[in-house]
């Protein structure tokens, strides 16, 4: 009987283990979406042989416009950046949500292009490089493109064309968002457009309909047809992806009739876990012989039709279905999904820095560089940070300038990418004054932030929380939320600091010893960082942080580590 038992056991046991091993295979067969979580908007891809190349818009953050590199479409290598050097990009004055607006990759007989607009700069540019990693090209500017979102189109011939979204024809808008799509010859050894601008859509799909902001364009060839792919209604809920097909490519281009090609517009708000505000796509053919998109979605936390979102636009991938001759996005479902089979199975191997998922991330500071993930806000035109001075610690001088203003503050930040994620890190900071803070920032954007610092208040150290204030109906740019004071015998140890994100509460906690934290405040309302509140087009970041507050001092920090978990119940 018992032997029995015990083989029944052993049956059994090895029964689960071989579904267990069934259902870890199937699983790895998908990936998940969005492959690139957090602030990633407006994506342009192209392939190069086996090699797929991808980048994202950065607004007013620096270095400027990421380039990712993959072989399976779904694992993602941060390569470098486009703009990483002060003489190609100075962001000195712009809002953070000007600046860099949808790039667009291309590669043509051994040299990368980047188009792109810098929104309250220098206009449309273009720039290029033998190698995507870098270095790209000083920008050659473009002055008779009045619009944003160029990108580029080769015929085999070398052809080359420009095609941008526009102003309304004669600038005369028939009504608020009449835009155009329009295309110039370009010159590719001058890197200049030349001749005059050909309008190939006015307004948009159906005009009579006064479809708004027709944007974000891609020309590509398949078979007899050139296809014209372009964002429609705003980047908001509305947002959605339509296509026009023609046989010359200068037009005339015809809408396709079932458009739009891709949207979310129409479904239930109240669904669960909704993918929201889809758009801005582009398309590549695999080595299959199959195609995908990418394109920017949402992930909103309260089910409203424009919904509350910390994390930004982000980018997802999706299978492309050809019917009846045009390019339909997401063809055999309603809803974009969280997961889909594997593009090429054979390929994919995990990413050594994770986009996607749950994941942990942490930084020692123990390299002689900083890690490419971090972005400054604005241009940094002096080195205010030192990974040399004391290893495994980035010191930062405070600084001046202040994240409310419109200059380079002593910021470093990564992105928050989860809607259920904590950041953490350790100060060691004595600050002397009450204008001194360090410590780190919950930041949407200049006027919509949560700063969690070390300072003084009455002469003794403190831990405090502060919130940002709209500077147009306050002369003070934060309030204070709470405060506690450190006791002395804390004083000089390192003090460690996290802040909590669970959708639309946020916990901010601080602490001596791992592991041991104390609550500050908690059920802090997360949707003042939200897109929907605090407006414009990036996301959360949290970031290392320190100021004087407008006065002059020698002070610095230190920050020993930062720690980034997230943890979303979407990928449980």
């Amino acid at each position: 009987m018992n032997r029995m038992v015990t083989m029944l056991l052993i049956s059994a046991l090895f029964i689960s283990t071989c579904s267990e091993k069934k259902m870890k295979s199937a699983t790895d067969q998908y990936f998940t979406n969005p492959i690139l979580a957090g602030f990633y908007p407006d994506p342009s891809i192209c392939r190069v042989g086996d090699d797929f190349y991808l980048v994202t818009s950065t607004f007013a953050y620096f270095p400027g416009i990421p380039v990712f590199h993959s072989r399976d479409l779904v694992n993602w290598k941060l390569i470098g950046h486009v703009l990483d050097r002060a003489e190609q990009l100075d962001l000195e004055g712009l809002g953070l949500s000007r600046g860099i607006f949808a790039p667009a990759i291309a590669y043509h007989d051994g040299l990368f292009y980047l188009t792109c607009t810098l929104v309250d700069g220098g206009g449309n540019f273009v720039v290029t490089a033998e190698d995507p990693a870098g270095p790209w090209s000083k920008p050659a500017w473009q002055p008779e493109v009045d619009g944003i979102d160029p990108s580029l189109f080769f015929e085999k011939d070398g052809q080359a064309y420009f095609v941008y979204n526009s102003v309304a024809p004669d600038n005369a808008p028939l009504y608020d968002g009449h835009r155009t799509i329009r295309l110039f010859y370009f010159d590719k050894e001058r890197l200049r457009v030349t001749g005059d601008n050909m309008i190939l859509v006015n307004g948009g799909t159906d005009i009579s309909k006064k479809p708004i902001w027709i944007e974000a364009p891609h020309i590509f060839k398949k078979d007899e047809y050139y296809y014209l792919i372009c964002a429609e209604g705003g980047t908001s809920w509305q947002h959605s992806e339509v296509v026009f097909r023609s046989e010359k490519v200068t037009g005339p281009y015809i809408p396709y009739e079932k458009n739009p090609i891709l949207t979310q517009r129409h479904l239930d708000p109240n669904r669960p876990n909704p993918v929201t505000c889809t758009g801005h796509a582009d398309l590549v053919e695999i080595p299959t012989g199959d195609w995908w998109a990418v394109f920017l979605g949402c992930r909103p936390y309260l089910p409203e039709y424009e919904g509350f979102f910390n994390t930004g636009r982000e980018t997802f991938l999706a299978p492309v279905k050809w019917i009846d001759g045009w390019p339909v996005i997401n063809p055999d479902f309603e809803e974009v999904q969280y997961s889909y089979p594997l593009p090429l199975p054979e390929r994919t191997k995990k990413a050594q820095v994770p986009y996607s998922g749950n994941f942990t991330l942490r930084d020692d500071f123990d390299s002689a560089r900083l890690d490419p993930h971090w972005a400054f806000l604005r241009t940094p035109h002096e080195k205010w940070y030192d990974l040399a001075d004391r290893p495994g610690f980035v010191k930062i001088r405070l600084l001046p300038e202040t994240c409310s203003g419109k200059s380079n503050p002593a910021f470093i930040g990564r992105r928050q990418q989860h809607l259920k994620a904590f950041a953490a890190t350790a100060l060691d900071f004595q600050p002397q004054t009450e204008n001194e803070k360090a410590g780190l920032l919950a930041f949407q954007n200049e006027t919509y932030f949560y700063f969690l610092c070390k300072s003084v208040e009455d002469g003794a150290p403190v831990v405090q929380l502060f919130q940002s204030n709209d500077q147009k109906e306050s002369r003070q740019p934060m309030t204070l939320l709470a405060s506690q004071k450190i006791d002395a015998k804390s004083a000089g140890t390192l003090l460690r600091l996290r802040i909590v994100a669970d959708g639309a509460d946020y916990s901010f906690y601080y602490g001596f010893k791992p592991g041991k934290w104390q609550l500050l405040i908690d059920n802090v309302d997360g949707r003042f960082l939200s897109t929907r509140i605090a407006g414009g087009f990036v996301g959360s970041m949290f970031a290392l942080y320190a100021t004087s507050l407008g006065e002059t001092t020698d002070q610095s920090a230190w920050f020993d580590w930062y720690e980034y978990r997230g943890d979303d119940d979407i990928y449980k």
